[in-house]
């Protein structure tokens, strides 16, 4: 389900959105094929194309394994789909710290630069609360220490 509803990819959509000096397929409006990405979570800047795919991925601010976990299980299908794709909820970083956060919450990870920690736990927040989903008391405690 592409969020812009404009052809598009939703992968393609959030890399042009998020990246700098983005190239496009010869011939297409959609396929990103290089950009320059700022990783949001570590502040340092990937060169990035197609042909190695892998080294950007899109992370789930709040991870879809958390959200089953929180109760997104009894979720009616549309729903699920609307948070999984939900630019709010998407961004585009490193393969590494894609995987070294996995499905934790704010307790479990934290971005590495703590100069955006704050806007992490802001984000992380904000989903759960568009989607009426609770966190745990220990994300929480920890998400509100991120902003003083």
């Amino acid at each position: 389900m592409p969020y812009a509803r404009n052809g598009c990819r939703t992968r393609d959509d959030l890399l042009a959105r998020d990246g700098q000096k983005v190239r496009h397929r010869k011939g297409s409006d959609c396929v990103v094929v290089s950009l320059r990405l700022t990783d949001p979570y570590t502040g340092r800047t990937i060169t990035w194309r197609k042909s190695d795919a892998d080294r950007v991925q899109v992370d789930h601010v709040v991870p879809l394994s958390y959200e089953w976990r929180m109760g997104a299980r009894t979720w009616p299908m549309a729903k699920r789909l609307r948070i999984a794709n939900d630019p709010l909820n998407l961004l585009p970083v490193s393969r590494e710290i894609n995987i070294a956060k996995g499905g934790s919450g704010p307790a479990g990870w934290l971005p590495p630069s703590h100069r955006i920690r704050c806007a992490y736990a802001a984000r992380f927040a904000q989903v759960a609360l568009k989607y009426g989903l609770p966190v745990t008391a220990a994300d929480k405690r920890v998400m509100l220490r991120q902003c003083r």
